[in-house]
């Protein structure tokens, strides 16, 4: 059997050295034109080893090719340029000022355009127009500065809990009692105890608010902490700031990220709320809780809904959003999808 193969075999060589030998004949060639030494560029040698490739870029241009992502990122933009160009534009009244007519009486209930005020007036004669836009301004500032505060503890509580081992009872038994206080509860608490305001609304929320950060973060770092390259790192002597920063937070871009843009609009939600239940925001403070708390008492009277309608379509436009934009981005600075 083996004779019959080796025999096989060198008949398959002897008939591929044949048709070479032929098509060599066939096409006149020369040795020297079909062997000749291929000469030595250095430069193209550099260039072959050199890569362009920047995270950040790469993660620009997977974000932008989700349209659905770029034209909610458009309508977010736009909406937080106007939010903070609004009182400069010529004609804007005051939020808070209760407007009157020739006759003495107050301008009330007026609807969408009439006597132009773009948004009518509520029951007390102020502009709604103004009034939205600075309880817009007003609540996107209590939800960046919740969603900072709990990026900030939430990432360092995170990475300390997961990296260093002997922490992790402490902050095990730390994140226990919190976790077990509602934050609603919270957010009540200290509405009766403090002074209803802005303050207020965010160190409740900040109080408890990183405490799903960290144990998210902390979930991440435990998968890669133990990795190759953080023990070599480790055995070179590498400090524990160095590996974080370098080795453990770039992975945890998109995750950050995401949580980050949903945080925002859940400190919004919740600034809401306390002020449907009646104890958030003060009424001479003018946010999206206080005009969709006015709006739910006129759902009764078909003619004066447009007065929920409008900043519940605001609240709307910056959930959906910020959901949005905050998932696409989460995507897009995964690694895996940097295909060039």
């Amino acid at each position: 059997m083996k004779r019959y193969r080796d025999r096989r075999t060198d008949q398959l060589g002897d008939a591929l050295a044949k048709q070479m030998e032929r098509e060599v004949k066939a096409s006149d060639l020369t040795d020297a034109e079909l062997f000749s030494f291929a000469g030595f560029d250095a430069s193209a040698a550099e260039r072959g080893g050199y890569s362009n490739y920047s995270y950040w870029m790469a993660t620009l241009r997977a974000f932008f090719k989700n349209k659905v992502a770029v034209f909610f990122l458009i309508v977010m933009v736009a909406l937080l340029a106007f939010t903070f160009i609004q009182p400069l534009l010529p004609g804007q009244l005051d939020p808070l000022t209760i407007h009157y007519g020739e006759d003495g009486r107050v301008l009330q209930n007026l609807k969408p355009g009439e006597q132009g005020f773009i948004f009518g007036t509520n029951e007390i004669g102020q502009d709604i127009w103004s009034r939205i836009w600075s309880g817009t301004r007003t609540s996107l500032f209590i939800g960046f500065t919740v969603a900072c505060v709990e990026a900030v503890l939430g990432i360092l509580m995170g990475v300390l809990w997961g990296y260093v081992r002997k922490l992790d009872f402490l902050f095990t038994e730390l994140y226990n009692v919190f976790d077990n206080i509602p934050q609603t509860l919270v957010l009540i608490l200290f509405s009766y105890i403090m002074n209803p305001g802005v303050d207020t609304i965010i160190f409740a929320l900040c109080l408890t608010g990183w405490l799903g950060m960290a144990r998210f973060i902390r979930n991440q770092i435990i998968i890669i902490r133990d990795r190759d390259y953080n023990l070599a790192s480790r055995c070179l002597g590498v400090p524990t700031r160095r590996i974080v920063v370098k080795n453990l937070l770039p992975y945890l871009v998109s995750v950050i990220t995401m949580r980050m843009a949903l945080a925002i609009p859940s400190a919004i939600g919740n600034e809401v709320f306390v002020t449907y239940i009646g104890i958030g925001m003060p009424v001479d403070v003018p946010s999206l809780g206080n005009l969709i708390d006015t709006g739910r008492k006129l759902m009764t009277i078909p003619s004066l809904r447009y007065q929920l309608y409008f900043p519940v379509a605001i609240l709307a436009v910056i959930t959906i959003s910020f959901y949005i934009i905050g998932n696409a981005f989460a995507d897009a600075a995964d690694p895996k999808s940097h295909v060039k």
